[in-house]
């Protein structure tokens, strides 16, 4: 452990990587906590007003994303100041992507089944970061050996193809698996041998005069929902909050 610590951690470098993922992750969580408790009427906190106005979390998130960003490239790589600037865009970012589904909808879906999106787009974040810390390097590079790592040629016909793939996965609706394809090799070649799914570009344009690989792609889908929906729902529900029903909307207030 405390070699693996020294190794991925420790190492110059790694360390601004890991405060920005652990104040994101915290920020988060925290963030959760208070609306949730904003939400139930319950605990000191309130919402942050200018007269009318709501500020939503995403405002003072945004500005904290700027401003550890450019701290960063504006630092050096050693010192106080690159893990000081890690720590201020993990938190921005914490709070910026609790919001994510508000920036794609235009519109306080926050509590809705659309701000689910939230969720999963913070979880898919750490993950990757995550795995970008653990040592996975994009496109494999840590995999080659000294003479491979020489062959200039080698390594581009490597990301090509990766990317390639990763976008051939997005292409049959998997967004998640071809985010993961970009950081661990080979996950977006198997995401892009697989069926696609129904509602997917890829379907749309090549599933059209195939009427046994539709069906086939239909039934997969539907096993897959059956079997995965809801366990994700549960999970997403704990780490965020159950929605509103549709009929029932809150108010922007009301949070």
């Amino acid at each position: 452990m405390g070699h693996w610590w020294h190794q991925n951690i420790v190492e110059p470098g790694k360390l601004p990587l890991f405060l920005a993922l652990a104040s994101f992750v915290v920020t988060f969580a925290v963030t959760r906590v208070i609306v949730r408790m904003i939400r139930a009427g319950k605990g000191p906190f309130g919402n942050v007003k200018a007269g009318d106005l709501h500020i939503h979390h995403v405002v003072p998130g945004v500005v904290l994303t700027v401003i550890g960003g450019f701290g960063a490239v504006a630092g050096s790589r050693y010192g106080f100041w690159p893990c000081a600037s890690a720590v201020v865009f993990g938190v921005g970012t914490g709070l910026v992507l609790d919001e994510f589904a508000l920036i794609l909808h235009l519109d306080d879906v926050y509590w809705t089944e659309d701000g689910r999106k939230s969720v999963e787009v913070v979880v898919l974040t750490a993950a990757l970061v995550g795995l970008m810390l653990s040592g996975f390097s994009p496109l494999g590079v840590n995999d080659l050996s000294d003479q491979e790592a020489q062959n200039r040629a080698s390594a581009i016909v490597t990301i090509v193809l990766n990317f390639f793939f990763a976008l051939l996965t997005l292409s049959k609706g998997k967004a998640r698996t071809a985010i993961f394809g970009v950081i661990v090799p080979l996950v977006a070649l198997v995401g892009a041998v697989r069926l696609a799914k129904p509602a997917s570009p890829w379907a749309k344009r090549f599933y059209r005069n195939r009427p046994r690989t539709r069906a086939r792609a239909r039934l997969r889908a539907y096993r897959h929902d059956r079997r995965w929906a809801g366990p994700a729902r549960r999970v997403q529900e704990w780490i965020g909050g159950k929605p509103d029903p549709a009929a029932a909307r809150s108010l922007p207030e009301q949070r």
